[in-house]
C-alpha cells in the first residue's frame, strides 16, 4: 500500500497541464452558444409566438397550449441543429442535487421508422418517480405519480447531445418535492410585498426582482491521490489525517499566481460557463492551498441558482478532463479553512432601482433607509430559521472554524450604517429635516453620501453582512442549493413588508404624512431589530454569552437546528406567503434529519473500515519492527545497556499499544452507537443520536489515527497525507 502511495504522489506531482482548446472568437461571440435564450427564441420561433412567450416570461404569466406547441416546434429544431439527440426536464429534488431523465426525439412513424417528435405536452410536463426521490412521506412507495412542469422563467440549454428543460417537480397531490416551486413562490411573494412599499417612492413601479450573486469556492485535489483517499470518495472530506507543517499560515495561496494545471482546468471551465450562459467573471486561489474561487456577475435569483447548480455539474465534468477531483464539501480538511457560497442578495425595481443603495435625493435616501431597516428586522424576527436554512451535516464543520463566520445569525452593516440608523433612532422627524442646512454634516437621512456603502471595513466573522448594495449571507455551505438559503430569506422579508405596510397606512389614515409614518416605523424598528446588529468579532466566547443575553438562536446541533422551521412563527410565515403548507414543511424536516443521519452514517462506516483495515494493521507492523529491533538489541548489549538503548522504542511501542487499543474500543462503541440509534422510529430522534453519540466518536478515533500518523514509518503509511494532497505542482 505504502508503494502504491508514493507512486501515486510521484503521478500527481509530475502531472503537466493539459492543452486547453480556446475559441478563435471573443466571449461575446460564444456566449449563451447552447442556451434557447432570447436571441435563439427570435430566431427559431414564429413572431406571435415569440411575442407571446416574451410576454408571459416578462410579467409572470400561463402560456396558452397553442403557444407551448409552438415553442416546442421551434426549440426541438434548435437543439436538433445544434447535434441535441434527447432531452430532458432538468430538475432540484431534494437530495440537494439535480435530476434528470433522458427520453429521445424519435417516435414511431407507422412505417418500420421513426420520425423525430417532440410537442407541447412534453414540453410542458413529464412524470419522473415521486417515490424514489426524498419526500418526507408525502409520497409512499406505491404512490409514485410525480409531475415535473416546465419554469419558463428559466431558458433551456444543451449539456453534451441532451436539451434540458429546466422545471419545478411536484407530488400527484400538489405538494413540492424541489427546491425550484418553493424558491419561485418565495419570489413572487417578495414581489408583491416590497413593490407596495417601493410605490411610496415610486408609484411606477410594476415589480421589485430578486438578485443573486453567489461565490463558489472549492478545492482541487489530483485525481491519482483523491483516488488513493476513500475517504475522500465515500464523503467528499478527509475523515483522517494530520495537519500539514506548512498550510495556510503563510497566507501566500490568497490571490497567488495560479498554478498552470488550475489555471488551464479554469479557462476550460470558463470557457464552458460561458457557452452556457453562465456570466462567469471572477476567478482566484483562496485563502487554504488548492482551494480556490469562481464568482459570476449579479443575475436573477431563480436564474442564478439553476446556474449555480449547473456549474456544479460542469465543474466536475470539467476538473475530470485535467486530471482533477474537484471537492465542494464545506470542510474537506481539517485546520484550514473550510468552502463556502456567500450569497450576494439585493432587491431592484423593474425602474433600474437598486432598493439597498442610496441616492442623491432625500426621496432616494429615505427609500434605501427603509428596505434596509426591514430586512434587518427580518433577520432578526427569524434568525433562528435562517440559520436552520443552512445548516447541513457538512456545514456543520466549517461554521465558527477557520474564518468561516460562526452558527449565529447576526448582521453587519459597518460605521457609516450603524451612525445613520442611530441618529434616525435619536432624532425626532423635524429635526432630520432640518439637517439637510448643517454645513459638514454627511451622515443622515437626506444626505447620505454615495460613497457610503463601500468605505467601511469588512467582517469576516458576519454571517449576514452589509456590503455595499446588497446584503451578503456567508454562511451557506459551498454544496449546499442556494435555494434554501434565498426561500428564508426572500419569504422573511416579505412577510415583513408586509407588516411594514400595514403600519404605515394605519399611520397615514390617522393623519400622519407618508414621510413621517415611514419615520416612525422605521425608527421602531431600529429599535427591535438591536439584538441581530453586531459589528465586532463573531469568534470570540464573550460574544456567544452576548447572543444568548440578547435572545438570538445560539443552538449548534444541526437536528436541532431544524426545528426552526416548524417553530409557528415560521409556519404561519411560509403558510401566509404561499410558499409552503405545514404538511410540506413538516416532510422536508423528515427529509432533512434523514439525510442528516445518512450523511453521518456514511462517514461512520467509512472511518471504522479505515480504521480496522487500513491503519490498525500498518501501526502494528510498524510495532512488530520496532519490538524486533528490541529484541535484537537485547540479545547483543547487556541488559543495562539494551534497556537505555531500546527505551525509546519501548515507549514507542506502547504508545502504539494505547492509541490502537484505544481506536478499536472507541470503533466498537462506535458502532454500538449506530445500532442503538437506527433503531429509533422518529427520524429526529435518530438524528440527534446520531449527533450526540456518533458523531464525538468519531471525533475520538480520527485523534488516536493521526497521532499515529506522526509515529509509524512514513514509508508504511498507507494514506496520502496531507502535506501530499494539498499542495499542486
Amino acid at each position: 500500500m505504502s508503494q502504491l502511495r508514493f507512486k501515486v504522489v510521484d503521478e500527481a506531482f509530475n502531472r503537466k497541464a493539459d492543452p486547453v482548446s480556446i475559441p478563435a472568437e471573443r466571449p461575446q461571440e460564444y456566449y449563451g452558444k447552447y442556451v434557447f435564450n432570447r436571441q435563439r427564441m427570435f430566431e427559431y420561433l414564429p413572431a406571435d409566438t415569440f411575442k407571446a412567450l416574451i410576454n408571459a416570461i416578462d410579467n409572470k404569466e400561463a402560456l396558452s397550449r397553442e403557444v407551448a406547441e409552438s415553442v416546442a416546434q421551434g426549440m426541438k429544431q434548435w437543439a436538433i441543429d445544434m447535434g441535441a439527440r434527447h432531452y430532458t426536464h432538468w430538475f432540484q429534488p431534494l437530495t440537494e442535487t439535480t435530476a434528470e431523465k433522458h427520453d429521445g426525439f424519435i417516435e414511431h412513424d407507422g412505417k418500420g421508422g421513426v420520425i423525430e417528435e417532440f410537442n407541447g405536452k412534453l414540453l410542458v410536463q413529464q412524470e419522473p418517480d415521486a417515490s424514489s426521490f426524498p419526500n418526507g412521506g408525502i409520497r409512499n412507495t406505491f404512490e409514485a405519480r410525480g409531475y415535473s412542469a416546465w419554469d419558463i422563467s428559466s431558458p433551456a440549454f444543451i449539456m453534451g447531445n441532451t436539451l434540458c428543460i429546466p422545471t419545478i417537480f411536484i407530488s400527484y397531490t400538489g405538494e413540492s418535492l424541489d427546491y425550484k416551486t418553493p424558491l419561485l413562490r418565495a419570489l413572487n411573494s417578495v414581489d408583491r410585498a416590497a413593490t407596495a412599499v417601493a410605490r411610496y417612492f415610486d408609484p411606477e413601479v410594476r415589480h421589485v426582482k430578486s438578485y443573486l450573486g453567489w461565490e463558489q469556492e472549492y478545492f482541487l485535489v489530483d485525481e491519482s491521490l483523491y483516488s488513493a483517499r476513500p475517504d475522500l470518495m465515500m464523503t467528499g472530506r478527509t475523515l483522517m489525517g494530520h495537519e500539514s507543517a506548512k498550510n495556510q499560515q503563510l497566507e501566500d495561496h490568497y490571490f497567488g499566481a495560479i498554478p498552470s494545471r488550475v489555471e488551464a482546468f479554469m479557462l476550460d471551465l470558463e470557457i464552458e460557463c460561458h457557452r452556457l450562459g453562465i456570466p462567469a467573471k471572477t476567478r482566484h486561489n483562496e485563502v487554504a492551498p488548492n482551494q480556490f474561487e469562481l464568482a459570476p456577475i449579479f443575475e436573477e435569483t431563480n436564474l442564478a441558482n439553476d446556474h449555480n447548480l449547473l456549474l456544479m455539474s460542469l465543474i466536475t465534468e470539467v476538473a475530470n478532463r485535467h486530471h482533477f477531483r474537484v471537492l465542494l464539501h464545506e470542510k474537506p480538511f481539517a485546520g484550514i479553512n473550510g468552502s463556502g457560497k456567500h450569497n450576494n442578495w439585493s432587491l431592484g425595481t423593474d425602474r433600474g432601482v437598486l432598493l439597498f443603495a442610496p441616492g442623491k435625493t432625500p426621496k432616494q435616501n429615505l427609500q434605501f433607509i427603509t428596505f434596509v431597516v426591514n430586512v434587518m428586522a427580518a433577520v432578526h424576527r427569524h434568525n433562528g430559521l435562517l440559520k436552520a436554512s443552512i445548516a447541513s451535516a457538512t456545514n456543520a464543520h466549517r461554521l465558527g472554524a477557520n474564518e468561516a463566520p460562526p452558527a449565529i445569525i447576526s448582521i453587519f452593516t459597518g460605521s457609516q450604517l450603524s451612525d445613520i440608523l442611530e441618529r434616525i433612532e435619536s432624532t425626532s422627524n423635524s429635526e432630520l429635516s432640518d439637517l439637510n442646512n448643517r454645513e459638514g454634516l454627511r451622515l443622515n437621512v437626506s444626505q447620505i453620501p454615495e460613497i457610503m456603502l463601500d468605505n467601511t471595513d469588512r467582517n469576516r466573522t458576519s454571517p449576514f453582512a452589509f456590503t455595499g448594495n446588497r446584503f451578503e449571507f456567508r454562511a451557506v455551505g459551498s454544496s449546499a442549493n442556494c435555494a434554501s438559503a434565498m426561500i428564508a430569506l426572500n419569504s422573511a422579508v416579505a412577510e415583513q413588508l408586509i407588516d411594514f405596510k400595514n403600519k404605515v397606512d394605519a399611520r397615514m389614515e390617522s393623519g400622519e404624512s407618508l414621510r413621517d409614518a415611514l419615520l416612525e416605523e422605521i425608527r421602531e424598528l431600529i429599535r427591535v431589530s438591536k439584538p441581530i446588529h453586531f459589528d465586532g468579532n463573531g469568534y470570540s466566547d464573550e460574544w456567544k454569552a452576548e447572543a444568548a443575553r440578547r435572545g438570538l438562536d445560539c443552538e449548534t446541533s444541526v437536528p436541532v437546528i431544524y426545528d426552526a422551521y416548524l417553530r409557528p412563527e415560521s409556519i404561519r410565515m411560509f403558510r401566509d406567503a404561499g410558499v409552503f403548507s405545514e404538511v410540506e414543511l413538516k416532510a422536508r424536516n423528515e427529509v432533512k434529519w434523514e439525510m442528516y443521519t445518512k450523511k453521518v452514517q456514511i462517514e461512520a462506516r467509512v472511518l471504522g473500515d479505515l480504521a480496522i483495515n487500513h491503519v490498525m494493521p500498518v501501526a502494528i507492523r510498524y510495532q512488530s519492527v520496532l519490538l524486533d529491533n528490541v529484541s535484537k538489541i537485547k540479545a547483543i548489549f547487556p541488559a543495562d545497556k539494551a534497556a537505555v538503548m531500546s527505551s525509546t522504542e519501548m515507549e514507542t511501542i506502547e504508545e502504539i499499544s494505547r492509541h490502537c487499543r484505544a481506536i478499536k474500543e472507541e470503533v466498537e462503541a462506535m458502532v454500538d452507537a449506530r445500532r442503538v440509534a437506527n433503531r429509533i422510529a422518529s427520524e429526529r430522534e435518530k438524528a440527534i443520536a446520531y449527533h450526540d453519540n456518533v458523531v464525538p466518536r468519531m471525533d475520538t478515533i480520527r485523534d488516536h489515527i493521526d497521532r499515529l500518523e506522526l509515529m509509524v514509518d512514513n514509508e508504511m503509511w498507507p494514506l496520502p497525507k496531507y502535506r501530499e494532497l494539498l499542495f499542486i505542482r
